[in-house]
């Protein structure tokens, strides 16, 4: 069976700038996101009837909590990667064909 190659398109400046604007959007949606869940939990109260249920109640509002904020982190870092590859190769220019 002959395997075709994929076709890689050139990593252009445009493409990381455009690639950029698009995460970093998610990143400030998913910022806002982090915050109103974080609001949210910050304004109910946690059971106090059994200790076992706050326990978990802490827990669980740990876990969405950082799991929020980890997507927002990964969004932004990879937004400033995108911007510094962008620049790089502005700087770079065109690589040579040889």
């Amino acid at each position: 069976m002959d395997d075709p190659k994929p076709q890689s398109t050139p990593t252009t400046a445009r493409r990381c700038f455009s690639g950029a604007l698009i995460c970093s959007g998610f990143a400030a949606l998913l910022y806002q996101l982090t915050a109103a869940i974080a609001t949210t939990f910050a304004n109910k109260p946690l059971p106090t009837g059994n200790n076992t249920a706050t326990n978990i109640a802490v827990l669980v509002r740990t876990l969405v909590v950082g799991a929020s904020a980890l997507g927002t982190f990964v969004f932004a870092f990879v937004t400033l990667g995108l911007v510094a590859l962008g620049i790089q190769i502005l700087v770079r220019g065109k690589p040579s064909q040889s």
